[in-house]
This record gives C-alpha cells, sequence and structure tokens, in this order.
C-alpha cells in the first residue's frame, strides 16, 4: 500500500468485525465506484478519519482478498454489463485471506439499479461451485427475476487485491478501498498501476458522506468499472470493451491487452 496512506489510515479509530456487520452491512444499497491516484486520494482521507471507523482485525487495517469469478461460456454475466442490461447477475467466490473464511456471493440488480449481493458462507476455502452453491444461485435469481439462472457456470478469472474498509459513524454508509489489484486466468496476468485505489461508496441513495467529501476534491465516479469487466477486458477474454475503457485508462491497464481469445482459469 502507498505509504502516505497508510500512515493517514493509522490516524482513524477503529471498528471491529462484528461491529461492521451489525452496523453496516449493506447488502441493498446503491454505490458508487471512483478511480483515484494516491495523492489525489489523500485530502479526502484526512475528512475520511473525521467522520468513518477503520476496520480493524487482529491488529490489522488493510486485507488481502482473493476472488474467483464464474461465468458460462458465451460470458453473459460480462456482456449483460456491457450492454447495460437492468437484469444481470454476477456469481464468485471471495476468500477473505487473512481472515481464513470465504463466501459465495452473488450480485443482482433491483429495479431502482440498486446492487442487492446475497452471501453462502463456505465450509472451506474453495474455488469450485458444489451442489448447494449452484442451489443458492438459482434461488437467488428466482428470488429476484423469477426464473433460475439456467446456465452453465465455470471459473473465468481471479483477481487479488488488498482492501480497506471504513464505516461511518452516524447511519449505515460503508465505503471500501481496494488497491494492488492484480487479475489473472490461465496463461496471462495483469495488474493495475500500484498507486491507483478504486473506492467504492454504499449508501442506500447513492449520495452518501463520501460522496460528498470525494465531490469536495472535484472527484467524481468513474461508470462501468466493475472489477470482474477490468480483468476480462484487461486479460484479453472478451472481444469488446468500450464501456470499460475509462477504467482500464485509469488503472493503467488499456495499453498492451491481448487479442480476445478463450478463457480457463489456472489450475
Amino acid at each position: 500500500m502507498d505509504t502516505r496512506i497508510a500512515q493517514s489510515l493509522s490516524s482513524f479509530d477503529t471498528i471491529s468485525l462484528e461491529g461492521l456487520n451489525a452496523k453496516a452491512a449493506m447488502l441493498e444499497r446503491l454505490d458508487n465506484k471512483y478511480i483515484v491516484p494516491a495523492d489525489r486520494l489523500l485530502p479526502a482521507f484526512q475528512r475520511f478519519g473525521e467522520l468513518f471507523d477503520v476496520l480493524e482485525i487482529s491488529g490489522k487495517r488493510a486485507f488481502t482478498y482473493a476472488t474467483e469469478y464464474f461465468d458460462d461460456e458465451g460470458a453473459h454475466a460480462y456482456h449483460d454489463h456491457h450492454q447495460g442490461r437492468r437484469k444481470r447477475c454476477k456469481v464468485r467466490i471471495r476468500n477473505y485471506v487473512d481472515a481464513g473464511f470465504s463466501y459465495l456471493e452473488v450480485k443482482l440488480k433491483d429495479i431502482r439499479d440498486a446492487t442487492v449481493k446475497k452471501r453462502l458462507k463456505l465450509a472451506q476455502p474453495s474455488r469450485g461451485l458444489c451442489d448447494e452453491g449452484l442451489a443458492f444461485i438459482d434461488a437467488c435469481h428466482t428470488e429476484m427475476y423469477g426464473t433460475p439462472l439456467g446456465r452453465s457456470l465455470m471459473p473465468v478469472i481471479g483477481m487479488e487485491y488488498e482492501r480497506i474498509t471504513l464505516v461511518a459513524r452516524e447511519g449505515g454508509e460503508r465505503m471500501t478501498i481496494d488497491t494492488r489489484m492484480a487479475f489473472r486466468a490461465a496463461n496471462a496476468m495483469r495488474e493495475a498501476a500500484p498507486d491507483m485505489f478504486i473506492l467504492e461508496t454504499k449508501s442506500a441513495r447513492g449520495n452518501g458522506i463520501a460522496d460528498k467529501i470525494l465531490r469536495a476534491e472535484h472527484l467524481h465516479p468513474t461508470k462501468s468499472c466493475s472489477k470482474y469487466c477490468v480483468g476480462m477486458a484487461a486479460l484479453g477474454l472478451v472481444s469488446r470493451h468500450n464501456r470499460f475503457l475509462p477504467a482500464l485508462r485509469r488503472l493503467q491497464l488499456a495499453e498492451a491487452i491481448p487479442v480476445a481469445r478463450s478463457y480457463a482459469l489456472a489450475a
């Protein structure tokens, strides 16, 4: 992590994982994503420290996440997002490396275009989908859209990054800050610029405290900033990625994108 950000983070008050879960689960929320270099983020961080607490577990305030994404042979999850379809579904297994637990997560969009995330805790870290997981995915899709997903899923890409989580002292607002992002597939790996951060603000109306602070620093959301879609494009696994070019450029991943090819996750 950028040393200036780490130093600023050391002055924050802390919140435990139990406190975060009780106060700010935010599984249904409107979110905004910002891609910000470290030098532009520092002034906002000073304000964040006055209004947000940082998640701390066992003395750590930045945590390693390892995530595997699943899609079908037609990459429908990617193309549904690229085409801006309201009804869309992303499936991933997220391994919380430092904490030692894993969740199967299903992300959907409701009629307000709000993100709805459903989670199933897994008995052990995993990269595959078991029968229970497949049934969970279909149940989530049916609850939101009236039908099961109806597609065969396979692992597509993996990614690792460091995450900081901030929780507003007042209300249920939450913010995640990701850096040191690396994306991988069968025979390819790409890394985002190490001084770039993806901030995701999560609030009930999509215009929370963090959004106001960022606007005051003349920082604005980056549209179409899905890490999954950015990774698919950066690794050359899809032929169309115009919607994600602004995010790719900001993360310094737009250059040297390989020619689109078939995808398969490295064993």
